[in-house]
């Protein structure tokens, strides 16, 4: 299912203005298994380099913010909405926010092992560089409206 078709679904059953689709993503290179985590409710939570919002001049996600989670085939699975953000440092990245993201074995160490990689390979592509004290965005939302 495409992305605005499941936002118009959405709409017409919550009252919400259709008008203007929000942002549709896959996240990271498991797109499949993340979505699939979302739509059991099992992620609830996500986290992203500042740095690349900077370099990028996007807005950071803010409280309220739609998005639409999609498959690895670019298929919409779910619509979650935004129900906290905080900005912190890597090295203070919670062992609670780590549980929340739902992947691997849900610890602080797992998490802390799996970002290191994924960030230093995607800050070196840009031509910037990881460090254990570089701004995260910690994003914790809720899946308002699935697939059928």
């Amino acid at each position: 299912m495409k992305a605005t078709t499941l936002w118009q679904q959405y709409c017409r059953m919550s009252g919400q203005d259709a008008t203007e689709c929000p942002p549709a993503f896959q996240f990271g290179v498991l797109a499949d298994e993340l979505a699939e985590l979302v739509c059991k409710g099992i992620k609830t939570a996500t986290a992203s380099a500042y740095d690349l919002y900077v370099l990028e001049n996007a807005p950071l996600p803010q409280v309220g913010d739609y998005a639409i989670v999609l498959n690895g085939q670019d298929e919409a699975q779910c619509i979650v909405r935004t129900i906290a953000v905080d900005v912190v440092r890597f090295n203070e990245v919670t062992a609670d926010h780590a549980y929340r993201e739902g992947e691997g074995n849900r610890t602080l160490a797992y998490w802390h092992q799996v970002h290191e990689l994924f960030w230093r390979e995607e800050l070196a592509a840009v031509g910037l560089v990881f460090a254990s004290d570089m701004r995260v965005v910690c994003e914790v939302f809720e899946v308002v409206y699935q697939a059928q």
